[in-house]
């Protein structure tokens, strides 16, 4: 394998929360600022989303399948931006018009479920994969879990869903003396190939790009392109990942970042850089070096790469543990106004807002004073939440009626799994006899073309004979 190169961006959109007092519990249960929301969305679709896929768009025609890339997708970001910035959907849809894009999986939420409840968890990232089928016509096979969050037990549910490789960060404390450019595999599920971020790689675009103080600036494609190419022989996969809103965003578009990106594609080609969909490189062509034991879950923020930015305080804990307290009656809601608010709730970024760590990246903490502030008003509506909840499914509700509703619920959702394989299993059946069958059509028209000639020139000799 030739070095290539994996780029991969995440779009995922804070919902935000409005101001909520203790005062109004029972009162509300609106907890959004929809004016913040929308301008927010907007305002990060016009400096970001929209000229960055205008970017890809015109490399991917530019570079006639030569250049590929992954994106995924919160479920509660693609909410915000049907409602509020449709040409973002517009530009998803001609980007992948071209062929070379790659859409995958991320939990619904982008939340934390993978750390609290496991049927949580498969539940939203099963609903995320139909999201991704129905607007963009491609059945996810890679997950990427909420900032890369993963550990060998996340792994083994992912593979456990039929996903054949996922994405996650390559820590140094958990690489040691190996390199993020192989392929490796999950430790309790072999057949989980997993691709590592290359956070200096990584970093250098999306952090210090437009640093006047860093060494290395200005940075041009064709230098990154050497360094690239100078790696060491046979470390040859480079996964590049970061959130696309760093493209005008953390990066202004002033700093010639999407410039950047442009010139990348033919540095590459000039140096025998390739780039590759993390399908391809999940392919079974590509074999594992071999596991990666993760037994703490790690992630690609802040210095410690792990999950204390959002659960490293006993604030962010107390709010995590009432949140998922009421996770196995909502698996059983059919509210779907309470259904939705669990989605924004569960959000990373509500209990990011409550971490007293000191972090090296500013962070805005938008309506908030500060950690205590945000703790105070999310426990808040949580309060309400729950009480909604309770009133639906009390909390002294027998423990044998709920299993017996979540029994269903999960033999349901097995049973539909199980149909989705079926049509997919015989899609791929169909398509295989698709050309056949044209070809028998087409065979079909041309022997009724040459009878109703043949018919034709019989009644001309008829005609001829009479007369």
């Amino acid at each position: 394998m030739a070095k290539t190169i994996c780029l991969y961006f995440e779009i995922h959109q804070i919902i935000h929360l409005k101001r909520y007092r203790f005062f109004e519990i029972g009162r509300d249960h609106y907890y959004y600022d929809d004016f913040e929301n929308e301008r927010s969305i907007n305002d990060i679709a016009e400096r970001s989303y929209v000229p960055a896929l205008k970017t890809l768009i015109e490399m991917a025609r530019e570079n006639d399948k030569y250049f590929k890339v992954a994106l995924s997708l919160s479920g509660v970001g693609l909410e915000q931006l049907e409602t509020h910035a449709p040409q973002v959907i517009d530009l998803l849809q001609e980007l992948n018009q071209t062929g070379c894009v790659e859409f995958l999986c991320e939990p619904y939420s982008h939340g934390l479920a993978s750390l609290a409840n496991q049927e949580s968890f498969r539940e939203e990232c099963l609903r995320m994969k139909s999201k991704i089928k129905e607007l963009f016509g491609h059945t996810p096979k890679v997950f990427r879990n909420s900032s890369l969050i993963y550990s060998d037990d996340i792994g083994a549910q992912v593979a456990d869903m039929g996903f054949k490789g996922m994405l996650t960060e390559g820590a140094k404390h958990i690489l040691g003396w190996k390199s993020p450019h192989f392929i490796y595999n999950c430790a309790t599920a072999p057949s989980l190939k997993l691709l590592l971020r290359d956070y200096k790689f990584s970093d250098d675009l999306s952090l210090r790009f437009n640093n006047s103080d860093w060494n290395e600036y200005p940075l041009f494609a064709d230098t990154y392109a050497d360094w690239i190419s100078q790696l060491p022989e046979g470390e040859n996969v480079i996964n590049i990942f970061m959130e696309l809103c760093a493209l005008g965003i953390f990066q202004p578009l002033s700093s010639r970042i999407l410039d950047f990106l442009r010139a990348l594609p033919k540095c590459c080609r000039e140096r025998g850089i390739t780039f590759s969909t993390p399908s391809e490189l999940c392919s079974s062509k590509n074999k594992s070096v071999g596991p990666l034991t993760v037994p703490y879950p790690i992630s690609w923020v802040d210095e410690e790469r792990d999950t204390s930015c959002w659960l490293g305080n006993q604030m962010q804990r107390e709010a995590f543990d009432k949140l998922y307290s009421v996770a196995d009656r909502i698996r059983i809601c059919r509210d779907r106004r309470l259904k939705q608010d669990w989605d924004y709730l569960q959000a990373s970024n509500n209990f990011r807002f409550m971490t007293t760590k000191n972090n090296s990246v500013s962070m805005s903490r938008g309506i908030y004073d500060g950690p205590y502030d945000a703790f105070t008003n999310y426990m808040n509506i949580l309060g309400d939440f729950i009480n909604r909840v309770n009133s639906l499914y009390p909390v002294d509700m027998d423990n044998e009626e709920l299993n017996s509703l979540l029994t269903t619920i999960k033999n349901q959702g097995e049973e539909i799994e199980a149909k989705d394989r079926k049509i997919e299993k015989l899609q791929k059946e169909l398509e295989k006899y698709q050309p056949s069958v044209r070809a028998a059509e087409k065979k079909l028209k041309a022997n009724e073309q040459v009878l109703e000639n043949s018919k034709a020139k019989k009644a001309c000799k008829r005609n001829s004979k009479k007369e």
